[in-house]
């Protein structure tokens, strides 16, 4: 039997903190990830489910996008994949006697965790101009209220139609089409707040906004550096690849202002050695960066390089055919790189002379190397600066488009990378709007559209007024919590699509429409019989995803679904799309998408088995860039200025969570037991500034358009980066401004806020 839904939040005072751990997975993954799973499904369900994760004929798993292996095992899932799953396929259930005992008041005062425990949702509800509860409606009902209010808007950019990376990619494309047909390009999605830094300079620099390597690269490597990211919390099937680079010679460095146990030693739960002997160390090397010296980093890295092929012209440092014949810009970067400050390298970094000096032995010991980031190196103001300088680095050895070498930035959820392939993007290119509207027979919008911040920004002065989420948790994902929440409540209708119920389903506009649908792991059947759906991988891997079991009520539509009767009372005289064609088989979704995405054609037949998409740089070392090479770039080195008795925070996620999803309230490598408001300080820091391990504080950011305050935080001495600090998003949303973005990319600096403590009320 699975085990009930908590009745009450625990309390600050169940908080626990131990040492952290320096190992990662073994057998205490393997109990954890069970012992959530038979809570959530029983056992029998858990057995029968997890077993489908990943597999040909199974389900793609609703966690991170790392890549499957093509020796696939037959429990093809990590300990987080496993929480993921057990959170979709619970036995727990929402329906109309939930929301008729608690007002939308006491949802507002639960956790994150509480409210995700309840279960899935089961009928769609509404909230009513000054009501005070979610009530039912029924499905034609909610969908007619919906398409009212669109069509009552004077100006179609008066929506915003959010997207989370959980969408399919034929619900995504479904999507778009609608929003385009409706008149606007206001798709902002979730990339928007974590790799969009990424696309931004891969883009500009390479051609393609997409890594440029594939999982046999990471096996067959000589050298990975691992910037800003945490594989056995984030994307724990990573440690598998790792490992097996390991066992091919590789050497790992970690790059990170916290020392992570899953880069120090990996237990492979799927070797008997794994769960009962000690595993394998990982990182070779670690560098305790400090917060956002990744730029400063990966120029000291290029400026060394160029001085050693000075210096000995003979040894071929870097690959000067590669260079001449593929890239632009060179002599502009070295000539920069040659007045390098390092006094100002060591100030950004932390890290000494000789610590760069011995990676730099690394790197020229090394033929092909691979450079991973995540959020660590995105959520800056400078993040887009710093990716060019990873793409300067990579340039420097030709190490883009060969095996075993380039870029590769991990993208989170499971589909994010697909949607933005599917056109959910606020600017999207000429060419997929020319072939867009060539297939559909209308003229698509041509001017931008809103991103993430730019969208909240609409919605705090008025000018949208109706909001509509297909899947996500927007406003805990969302920066400037605070802000954020009341963007949304001065809208007259907020929609979502949702399986569970969220932070966001809080703080409704006037007219709020909740709509349960199908998940990842619920079969799907359709006019035409049953559908599967497809997803892309952080690696440009395309492949099916089949849920098997039954949905948690049986008139709950797939996501599919909802946009086609969504479609077909607002936008169907204004294209071409058969709606009910799309809707009863979703292969006439896939055909459509053959003729208009590149990559995709024979896209219904080729997706049975897989295939991988097409990717420039990688395949045939062509770059579709401005100049039609590879470019380096020239940037200035910047940092974050921290006055005195200030220190530099960034939010991360713990281990029982995977983005604004709270599976549980652990955090069992870094010791932490029944509790989140922790805040991570060295030890040394906090004596400086007054305070001491088991303080109970606010941390107070400070920006020029006044402070922000997140109350009652524990302080917790931990190994991190002199002068830095961190604590768990979406706790710590609330001290980011709307207004404090990256350069280019427009991204959250989530990973760079200024901070001071002050005690906490008793």
């Amino acid at each position: 039997m699975h085990k009930a839904a908590p009745a009450h939040d625990p309390g600050d005072d169940e908080l626990e903190v131990r040492p952290p751990q320096t190992v990662a997975a073994g057998a205490a993954a393997v109990g954890h990830a069970l012992e959530i799973a038979v809570e959530q499904m029983g056992v029998r369900r858990t057995l029968g489910t997890l077993l489908r994760v990943n597999q040909v004929d199974g389900f793609d798993c609703p966690g991170c996008a790392w890549p499957e292996s093509t020796d696939r095992s037959h429990a093809e899932f990590c300990e987080n994949g496993a929480k993921a799953v057990a959170e979709e396929a619970t036995r727990r259930r929402v329906g109309a006697d939930f929301f008729a005992r608690h007002p939308i008041a006491d949802l507002a005062g639960r956790s994150d965790y509480w409210l995700g425990q309840q279960g899935r949702l089961t009928q769609p509800v509404v909230r009513r101009p000054g009501g005070t509860h979610y009530e039912p409606i029924g499905w034609a009902e909610a969908y007619d209220l919906i398409a009212a209010e669109l069509a009552a808007l004077d100006d179609p950019d008066g929506a915003v139609f959010y997207t989370s990376g959980r969408t399919s990619n034929e619900a995504a494309f479904a999507y778009q089409l609608l929003v385009r047909a409706f008149g606007t390009n206001n798709l902002p999605d979730c990339s928007n707040m974590c790799h969009e830094s990424s696309g931004s300079a891969l883009t500009e620099t390479l051609g393609v906004g997409k890594g440029t390597v594939l999982l046999d690269d990471i096996h067959d490597t000589d050298l990975i550096l691992i910037c800003g990211q945490n594989p056995g919390t984030n994307h724990p099937r990573m440690l598998t690849a790792l490992e097996v680079a390991k066992g091919n010679g590789a050497r790992i460095v970690a790059v990170n202002p916290l020392p992570e146990a899953g880069l120090m030693r990996f237990r492979n739960p799927q070797h008997v050695g794994g769960v009962v002997g000690r595993g394998m160390a990982l990182a070779d090397r670690f560098l305790q960066i400090r917060v956002n010296g990744d730029l400063a980093l990966f120029q000291a890295l290029g400026a060394r390089l160029l001085e050693e092929d000075r210096r000995d012209p003979a040894r071929s440092v870097l690959d000067h055919g590669f260079i001449a014949e593929h890239t632009d810009g060179f002599d502009a970067y070295a000539a920069h790189l040659a007045d390098l400050d390092w006094d100002e390298v060591e100030a950004a970094t932390g890290l000494t002379r000789a610590e760069i000096d011995e990676t730099v032995a690394d790197v020229l010991a090394a033929d092909r190397i691979i450079v991973c980031w995540a959020m660590g190196l995105t959520q800056h103001r400078n993040s887009v600066p710093t990716i060019r300088e990873v793409v300067n680095f990579l340039l420097l050895r030709g190490n883009v488009g060969r095996p075993g070498a380039g870029a590769c930035p991990v993208r989170g959820h499971s589909n994010v990378q697909g949607d933005r392939t599917m056109g959910i993007h606020e600017r999207p290119s000429g060419a997929f709007l020319d072939a867009l509207g060539a297939e559909f027979g209308f003229d698509p919008p041509r001017r931008p559209g809103h991103d993430t911040v730019d969208s909240i920004r609409a919605m705090r002065s008025g000018s949208a007024r109706t909001f509509l989420a297909m899947g996500g948790n927007f406003l805990a994902a969302a920066p400037d919590t605070d802000a954020t929440a009341a963007a949304l409540a001065r809208c007259r209708l907020t929609a979502s699509v949702s399986t569970k119920l969220n932070r966001t389903h809080t703080v409704p506009g006037e007219v709020a429409v909740i709509l349960p649908c199908l998940g990842r792991t619920d079969r799907d059947e359709q006019a035409d019989g049953p559908q599967h759906v497809s997803v892309e991988d952080s690696m440009g891997m395309v492949h099916a995803s089949r849920g098997r079991l039954a949905p948690p009520a049986p008139d709950l539509p797939s996501e599919v679904e909802v946009v086609a009767e969504l479609a077909r009372r607002l936008v169907a005289d204004r294209t071409t799309a058969d709606w009910t064609a799309m809707q009863a088989d979703y292969g006439t979704i896939r055909d459509h998408i053959s003729r208009v995405v590149p990559g995709f054609e024979d896209y219904d037949r080729r997706v049975v088995d897989g295939f991988t998409l097409p990717n420039a740089p990688r395949d045939h070392r062509r770059f579709p860039t401005a100049t039609g090479k590879a470019r380096f770039t020239v940037n200035p080195l910047t940092r974050v200025d921290v006055p005195e008795g200030r220190l530099l925070l960034q939010t991360l996620r713990s281990h029982d969570q995977y983005n604004t999803t709270i599976y549980g309230l652990d955090d069992r490598y870094r010791g932490i037991r029944r509790g989140r408001r922790v805040l991570f300080a060295h030890a040394d820091d906090l004596a400086a500034l007054g305070f001491a391990d088991g303080d109970r504080v606010d941390v107070v950011s400070e920006w020029d358009d006044g402070e922000r305050r997140a109350p009652s935080f524990r302080l917790v001495a931990y190994p991190v980066a002199r002068g830095t600090c961190a604590a768990y998003f979406p706790e710590a949303n609330v001290l980011v401004p709307l207004d404090s973005t990256a350069e280019v990319s427009n991204t959250p600096t989530s990973k760079s806020v200024v901070v001071r403590f002050e005690p906490a009320a008793p």
